[in-house]
């Protein structure tokens, strides 16, 4: 069944519960979403509160991804509640369940969110990448451009300090056919995510 996805869904306290498992998941899998592994789901819900508050509130977007029915890929799309940064939008954490990687749905929904950027007429996104795992590769491949970096900015043990990377995309320049085409179907080329 291909991926679908759900674009700001009722936060239910069963969608709640299932975003913060996924998150658990991806953490302890080696994620790179805002923990070090090992994480329990008490570690995660605080933050996933958070930023499940923002979409509440109206001010941040949730995407979703779904396959047969389970939650398999997650993004928030965060405003920079800045005035002068209105027009572009920050991803947070990008996430793909474990068992569900492998199959393009990383790709699809980094695509989908880009169309449902480009329809909330933004200018661009960006999104921050822990240095150490290959991500900028994955999101290279779909049209991002590293624009900044600070080095050592994340520790992740002591002794294990990794760069922060600042990756961007340029939703004003026409995107290549085969970035926008079927964002909702999951047949992309597989990526880590």
């Amino acid at each position: 069944m291909p991926l679908s996805f759900v674009l700001d869904p009722p936060l239910t306290d069963a969608l709640r519960a299932d975003i913060v498992a996924l998150w658990t998941d991806v953490t302890n899998a080696g994620g790179a979403v805002g923990f070090v592994a090992p994480v329990i789901p008490d570690d995660v819900r605080p933050v996933a509160e958070k930023a499940l508050a923002g979409v509440a509130e109206g001010v941040d977007r949730l995407l979703i991804g779904v396959d047969d029915g389970r939650l398999v890929a997650v993004l928030f799309i965060a405003d920079n509640r800045f005035p002068l940064k209105a027009h572009w939008r920050v991803l947070k954490r990008v996430m793909v369940r474990p068992g569900s990687q492998g199959r393009g749905y990383g790709a699809a929904l980094m695509r989908e969110a880009a169309v449902v950027a480009s329809e909330l007429g933004l200018a661009g996104l960006q999104v921050t990448v822990r240095d150490g795992h290959g991500l900028d590769g994955f999101y290279r491949r779909l049209g991002y451009r590293e624009v900044g970096r600070v080095p050592g900015a994340l520790r992740i043990a002591p002794g294990d300090d990794r760069d922060e990377l600042f990756m961007w995309l340029d939703l004003r320049q026409p995107q290549d056919a085969a970035f926008t085409a079927g964002s909702a179907a999951a047949s992309a080329t597989s990526s880590p995510a």
